[in-house]
């Protein structure tokens, strides 16, 4: 009828299952090589390449989408965590998740190829990650395990070391060394008391 508001058309189960299984195969496949192609990516979902394109138009979309799936996995792991742990140990746990984004960010970042792609994505993370350290530094401030001086955006730069390393080299142990200094600087159970 002429006039009448049209409604999106829901995505049909198998589509959304095909696109879930295209972002899982292509998160896998970009970490372990940023060069991974469209193709061996459609190969391995079990779909047509077309598939692959209905829904990501081109490579750069598949990559950008398969960085915000990383992202809002690391995000949406805080409250999981603190469920299920205490303040400074799911904080610590946190970290360990936030490592392993780290290495496939870098990887993403060279799929990515363009410099304001890769800016555009990193605005776009960088306040839901900050939401993220707020809920488990104020968490951790609540039961005095963490110091309440400490920000957000303090402990970001702290853990800015986790982006540096290499992830060719010894990343996990790099990461859990960093990990250790940085929460034995914000455990308030064993700070000098002023």
């Amino acid at each position: 009828m002429a006039g009448e508001a049209t409604r999106p058309v829901p995505q049909r189960s198998n589509s959304r299952r095909n696109r879930e299984r295209i972002l899982e195969v292509a998160q896998a496949a970009l970490r372990r090589s940023s060069d991974a192609s469209i193709n061996s990516i459609a190969k391995e979902a079990e779909v047509g390449i077309a598939t692959v394109f209905r829904h990501f138009p081109t490579r750069e979309e598949l990559v950008l989408e398969v960085y915000r799936r990383e992202m809002r996995q690391a995000v949406d792991a805080a409250p999981q965590l603190l469920a299920a742990l205490p303040p400074l140990d799911a904080l610590r746990e946190w970290m360990s998740v936030m490592a392993q984004y780290a290495m496939t960010k870098q990887g993403l970042a060279e799929a990515l190829g363009s410099r304001a792609a890769r800016d555009a994505i990193v605005a776009e993370a960088y306040p839901p990650i900050l939401d993220a350290i707020d809920l488990l530094l104020e968490a951790g401030r609540n039961d005095s395990s963490i110091r309440p001086d400490l920000t957000a955006e303090d402990f970001f730069l702290a853990m800015h070391g986790l982006w540096r390393i290499d992830p060719q080299g010894d990343w996990k142990r790099q990461s859990t060394m960093l990990t250790d200094l940085l929460i034995a600087g914000i455990d308030n159970r064993h700070r000098p008391q002023a």
